[in-house]
């Protein structure tokens, strides 16, 4: 008996897999309360918890059912849950001091922040947050991330050994919206690299990573509080549609933005769409401390020194270039040798230049090749990008 063909589904989104009709399908349904019943409210589509939430995880039967509903509620419904009062003001009051002290120092260094999705200057970024918070005053970092809302939700999407990275933004009075995104991995990319990923790719990336932000200050309409397009991380092709006029022009005239109070806290499917608002307002400036969890199964079984590895085979490849092997095979060996992505890096020195994407080792390789560097000069580019990957504090 001869087996019936296999009929495979497209292995490679593209902007022609975006519809928009399919689209509003989607993200134009009602968030159910009754599917929520842990969440004490919904409005306009957001899930709201906080007033029973400490009685509900009180026992490990209690906290694992609710895990389980914002899983749900960040999978299939909206996308996006909103926790009110989660972190005491006092302690975002410290943290916020530290935040803008820090971010004082570093304008008086000169140092230029940018941001992925906005045009520079219209805000202050501080990045490596954690990092530096933990430093300048270990007891507020101590406070700060005892919380157990972010260990609550962060176990609920990506399990246990997780890791935060925080990120604090300034809004300045003023500062403009940013365009409609999805975020890290993907959302992260140009249109034409992420459409490199085959389709199962689009599909994981949003479960490596949980988006939150923490208010420091009392967020207003006005002041331009994150505005979020609840259901629209369910759209598959959502990372090629975003580039594309019309899904700009309709999360435009449908998003949904909420005001929050210092202390409460959001947390987002990453492939949701969402921007910060314009801040309206003359004298607030709106501070969110951009929390991002990555899942503990992204990264590699071994360590690999890649830059002591593309160093020792430079000669090789361009030796090889110069004798005219293919740039097919060339490509193959710096994919193997050199670390292929941008990230982890310290945004602070290794700043994007027109692009959303640091330079990556391997394109840093390809670039040599391309303009035959001598050794010492590859070597000396390499070593100076090592050293602006490097954490900004380390010794």
């Amino acid at each position: 008996m001869t087996a019936a063909p296999v009929r495979h589904r497209c292995t490679w989104l593209t902007p022609d897999d975006c519809d928009l009709d399919e689209f509003r399908a989607v993200v134009e349904v009602e968030t159910d309360a009754a599917d929520h019943p842990y969440a004490d409210r919904v409005e306009r589509g957001v899930l709201f918890y906080g007033e029973t939430l400490a009685d509900d995880v009180a026992t490990p039967e209690g906290r694992r059912a609710v895990q389980a509903e914002l899983a749900h509620a960040l999978m299939d419904g909206p996308g996006i849950v909103v926790f009110t009062r989660a972190f005491d003001s006092g302690v975002v009051d410290r943290a916020s001091a530290v935040i803008t002290s820090l971010i004082e120092e570093q304008k008086a260094r000169g140092v230029q922040t940018g941001d992925h999705f906005a045009e520079p200057g219209s805000n202050d970024r501080l990045w490596s947050a954690l990092e530096k918070l933990a430093v300048a005053d270990p007891g507020t970092f101590v406070d700060y991330f005892a919380n157990d809302v972010v260990n609550l939700v962060s176990v609920a999407w990506l399990g246990p050994n997780y890791q935060i990275v925080s990120d604090p933004n300034v809004v300045n009075p003023g500062g403009t919206a940013q365009t409609a995104h999805r975020d890290y991995h993907l959302g992260f990319m140009d249109l034409d690299l992420a459409a490199q990923f085959p389709a199962h790719v689009h599909r994981l990336s949003p479960v490596l990573t949980l988006q939150g932000a923490v208010a420091h200050v009392d967020m207003p309409v006005e002041t331009g509080p994150t505005m979020y397009l609840p259901h629209s991380q369910r759209y598959e092709p959502g990372y090629m549609a975003i580039g594309l006029p019309e899904f700009q022009e309709y999360f435009e005239e449908h998003y949904v933005q909420l005001p929050l109070e210092k202390g409460d806290a959001v947390f987002f499917n990453p492939a949701l769409l969402h921007g910060a608002g314009t801040n309206r307002t003359t004298d607030v400036k709106r501070m969110a401390n951009l929390l991002q969890v990555s899942s503990a199964f992204g990264r590699a079984l071994g360590t690999v020194d890649t830059e002591r590895v593309t160093e020792a085979v430079y000669p090789t490849l361009r030796a090889r270039r110069a004798a005219g092997t293919s740039e097919k095979d060339l490509h193959n060996v710096v994919a193997a040798a050199a670390e292929g992505y941008a990230f982890p890096t310290n945004l602070d020195r290794d700043t994007p230049v027109g692009r959303l994407t640091p330079e990556s080792q391997a394109e840093l390789v390809w670039r040599a090749l391309e303009n035959d560097w001598d050794q010492e000069t590859f070597v000396a580019a390499l070593a100076a990008q090592t050293e602006r990957r490097r954490s900004s504090l380390a010794r």
